[in-house]
């Protein structure tokens, strides 16, 4: 069976984006960009990963979902972010930016869809974000990637939206610290 794994970078206080989507302070050079490239490959936008020399072949995943506000970060340059990968985005606006053919925008149920795609045939399937997505299929969800970067926010996206509260335990599998700064921690379902 397929897997969900929410692969995001979060602050130390918990947000995976400022109050109006800022994801800038979170580090995009380091030593830990190649160590988690290796892991993760194919999980920058097609266009950018190429023009860096990154290959997006032979990456863990085969399938992307993503709420609209993330897909959004994107425009008017990349109406198809991960080209390399099945795009799926949720959400209630019928607009169809031009140039995004090739992604498919969903009113459906995230929970009941991310089921289906777990249920049939392919790679890992990467819920790139946001919060609310991922509140929403937090019972779906089957590993963390956590890029812990060394900043706080002090307020914005949190990593799962307004999920109330509910705890829920996880496993280390793995944590890899860089010089960095950036902590980069895996969980499995506990």
């Amino acid at each position: 069976m397929r897997e969900l794994t929410y692969f995001v970078a979060v602050s130390l206080d918990g947000y995976i984006a400022g109050p109006g989507g800022e994801f800038d302070a979170f580090l995009a050079e380091g030593d830990h960009m190649a160590a988690i490239w290796e892991h993760y490959a194919g999980t920058a936008p097609t266009q950018l990963a190429e023009a860096a020399g990154l290959s997006v072949e032979n990456g863990p995943f085969d399938t992307v979902v993503m709420g609209r506000n993330t897909y959004d970060v994107g425009l008017p340059y990349l109406p198809s972010p991960y080209q390399h990968l099945l795009q799926i985005v949720f959400t209630g606006s019928p607009d169809r930016p031009e140039g995004s053919e090739a992604v498919e925008f969903t009113d459906a149920d995230p929970a009941a869809t991310v089921r289906a795609l777990k249920e049939g045939d392919g790679g890992g399937i990467w819920l790139c974000g946001g919060g609310a997505l991922a509140a929403q299929l937090i019972d779906e969800i089957d590993r963390l990637a956590l890029k812990v970067n060394p900043v706080t926010l002090g307020g914005g996206v949190p990593l799962f939206g307004s999920a109330g509260y509910a705890p829920r335990r996880w496993s280390p599998t793995s944590t890899q610290a860089f010089a960095s700064g950036v902590i980069f921690a895996e969980y499995s379902r506990g």
